[in-house]
């Protein structure tokens, strides 16, 4: 699993031009999930990301957790985290879960995440989506499992 988690201000999914999805201050999880992923990896995930302290205290100072903050998420599907381009210049994507086994795990960390209390907001798995960010800092962090 790979999870590409993007401090925000704000962001939000759009599919055919009609927005689906918006969250304020929080976290934009992009979500891939390889074949080899499992609802294990995905709790451990979980608990990584309502925990990582990427979030200013009163002291300035990258100290508070997604939770400590009350933020929100934006969890989005994104098979390409698991591009390969190490041959050619076209990628592949022989690592990324068969989608109706990734939609199955991706079901699964949305419920998850939906059980701590926070806003939890999704794009559409499978869809073409637009999604708009303002990356917070920038802080983006990459988790691998």
């Amino acid at each position: 699993m790979k999870v590409v988690i993007q401090r925000v201000i704000k962001s939000s999914v759009r599919i055919n031009n009609k927005e689906v999805a918006k969250i304020g201050k929080g976290f934009l999880i992009l979500l891939g999930i390889s074949k080899d992923d499992n609802f294990e990896k995905a709790d451990y995930i979980i608990k990584k990301i309502y925990n990582l302290r990427v979030f200013s205290d009163e002291n300035d100072k990258m100290n508070l957790s997604i939770q400590d903050i009350n933020g929100e998420l934006l969890i989005v599907s994104q098979f390409t985290l698991y591009a390969d381009c190490k041959k050619g210049n076209r990628p592949s994507f022989i690592n990324a879960a068969p989608p109706e086994e990734a939609e199955k795990i991706y079901e699964y960390f949305i419920n998850e995440c939906k059980k701590n209390n926070l806003k939890v907001e999704t794009g559409e798995f499978g869809a073409d989506m637009k999604v708009e960010l303002i990356n917070d800092g920038p802080v983006t962090i990459i988790l691998e499992n």
